[in-house]
C-alpha cells in the first residue's frame, strides 16, 4: 500500500470512529420507570464527554492532513487521548446506577426516589466504545507511522517543480533552436546584425552625425 492510499485509508477509518461516537451520543441509553412515568436518559446525562471527544477527533483528521512531521505526530497523540476518553466515558455511562441517578434528578416528583426500573439500551454505549478504539488505534497510527505519509502541500510542490522545470527547459530549446539557426543568443536584440538592415550602420534611414 502506497503511503497516499494509507493517509486516506486513514482518514475514512478515523472519520468512521468518530462518526460512531457521534451517533451515540445523541441517544437514549437507559430508560428509568417510576411506577407509570418513564424518564428517557441521554447519552448526554451520562456520558457528557463522548460528544466534545468526537468533535475533537475530527478536527485532529483535519489538522493531521494539513500538518507534517512532528506536529501531525501531537496531533496523532491528541487523537490517541480522545479515543480513549471516549472508551472511559461509555464505559462510564454504561452503569445503571449513574442512569438511575440521573433520572431521580430529572423526574418530577420523583427525585430522592429509589428503586425505578432501569431499562439499557445496551447496543449504543458499545457503539461508543468501539468508536473509541477505533479513535485511540487512530491516533496511536498517526502519531507513530504518520511521519511518513504525504501532506496536502506535496502535490503543489510537485506541480510548482514541474512547471519550473518545465520552464527552464522551454528556455533551453529555444537557445539551441536560435544557435542552430545562426544567431547570436547573446547579442542585443535591439542592434541588427546586419549593416545595411533597417537601423543598421549602413541603412541610409539612419541619422549621420554631422
Amino acid at each position: 500500500m502506497t503511503a497516499a492510499r494509507a493517509l486516506w485509508t486513514w482518514v475514512a477509518v478515523c472519520a468512521a470512529g468518530a462518526g460512531l461516537v457521534l451517533l451515540a451520543s445523541g441517544r437514549d441509553w437507559f430508560t428509568v420507570t417510576y411506577g407509570a412515568r418513564a424518564v428517557p436518559v441521554a447519552a448526554a446525562d451520562v456520558a457528557p464527554a463522548l460528544g466534545p471527544a468526537a468533535w475533537a477527533s475530527l478536527a485532529a483528521v483535519v489538522a493531521v492532513l494539513a500538518t507534517r512531521g512532528v506536529w501531525r505526530r501531537i496531533v496523532g497523540g491528541v487523537m490517541a487521548v480522545c479515543g480513549a476518553g471516549a472508551v472511559a466515558a461509555a464505559w462510564a455511562g454504561s452503569r445503571p446506577a449513574a442512569a438511575a441517578a440521573v433520572a431521580a434528578e430529572q423526574a418530577t416528583g420523583a427525585a430522592g426516589q429509589t428503586g425505578g426500573l432501569v431499562a439499557a439500551v445496551p447496543a449504543w454505549p458499545v457503539v461508543a466504545g468501539v468508536g473509541g478504539l477505533v479513535l485511540l488505534a487512530g491516533g496511536v497510527a498517526a502519531a507513530v507511522r504518520g511521519g511518513g505519509w504525504p501532506g496536502m502541500s506535496d502535490r503543489y510542490e510537485r506541480s510548482g517543480g514541474a512547471d519550473r522545470a518545465a520552464a527552464r527547459g522551454t528556455g533551453e530549446r529555444a537557445l539551441w533552436d536560435a544557435i542552430d539557426r545562426g544567431a547570436d543568443p547573446t547579442a542585443d536584440p535591439e542592434t541588427p546584425d546586419d549593416p545595411g538592415a533597417p537601423g543598421g550602420p549602413d541603412d541610409p534611414g539612419t541619422p549621420r552625425p554631422s
